[in-house]
């Protein structure tokens, strides 16, 4: 039912009480899109019919599809804005890290 919205939320609580820093949770939603976006490109590809219809049970496609499966109307347009502002900033962070290495 709301297995993976308690697991997203605990784990965003878990990554504020220990790294306490803004970047981390930027870091840690960016890697979470990653992580879910990845798993839907194996659940797509994989050929293996049991393995594609346990990650499709279980594991959802991306932050957007938590945000429209639990939310509808403003407060949904304001958690996908949300996300998007995220993801610019994660995006100026990495262009950050990727300018102060100087190795290209």
């Amino acid at each position: 039912m709301y297995i993976d919205l308690i697991v997203l939320i605990l784990l965003i609580i878990l990554v504020i009480m220990f790294f306490k820093r803004f970047s981390s949770f930027v870091f840690f939603i960016a890697i979470v899109e990653i992580f879910l976006r990845i798993m839907s490109f194996i659940k797509n590809n994989i050929g293996m019919k049991d393995i594609s219809n346990i990650i499709g049970k279980y594991i959802p496609d991306n932050i957007f599809s938590i945000i429209n499966k639990y939310s509808s109307g403003l407060v949904n347009i304001l958690l996908k804005w949300s996300f998007i502002v995220l993801m610019a900033i994660f995006l100026f962070y990495i262009i950050r890290i990727f300018i102060r290495k100087k190795k290209i």
